[in-house]
């Protein structure tokens, strides 16, 4: 089973972000599963990809052509695909995945997660779709989504594959009960 985990190339300021990472990482690696990420060997990325090697796992990295150009995958990856563009990249990264977790992050991460809830919504994609929500990350995006439902703009139907998971325990237990 892949899940494919969305996340910043950027550590943060808040050293809780990669202790939770490597707790994810390490929790999938231990657990049979295995990793899709965006290819990266620094911040979030790296420490993600590093944990799931660590503990025995696998991971595919996907990182488009002008990131590679750049020097910024990970060599020590079980499995990198080089894509033309981001596009590409979201696609391949959607395609290889069984459940889908986005970990705070900035833009890039909103944006990929955000077409994978959509995905879920219209019901093209049968995958859990998690926000770890760690330290209330997520709860503007909550509110947003609850709010869209109020204005009839969005339906609970819509968003019942859409989870916010608060900690990893959350996260094993969406993934266990719905793939």
């Amino acid at each position: 089973m892949n899940v494919t985990v969305y996340l910043g190339a950027n550590k943060g300021n808040d050293p809780s972000l990669e202790a939770a990472v490597r707790e994810l990482g390490t929790w999938i690696g231990e657990s049979g599963r295995d990793l899709v990420y965006g290819g990266s060997a620094s911040g979030l990325m790296g420490a993600l990809a590093d944990s799931v090697l660590a503990s025995g796992g696998k991971v595919t990295g996907i990182e488009p052509q002008f990131f590679i150009d750049a020097g910024f995958q990970h060599d020590g990856l079980t499995k990198l695909i080089v894509t033309k563009d981001m596009a590409e990249r979201k696609t391949k990264m959607i395609e290889l995945g069984n459940a889908f977790v986005a970990f705070p992050g900035g833009t890039g991460t909103l944006e990929e997660i955000s077409e994978v809830m959509s995905k879920v919504s219209l019901g093209q994609l049968s995958a859990p779709c998690i926000l770890y929500n760690l330290d209330g990350y997520y709860d503007s995006l909550k509110e947003l989504l609850s709010h869209m439902v109020e204005k009839g703009l969005s339906t609970e139907e819509r968003l019942k594959e859409i989870y916010f998971a608060k900690n990893l325990e959350e996260i094993k237990s969406i993934i266990e009960q719905n793939v």
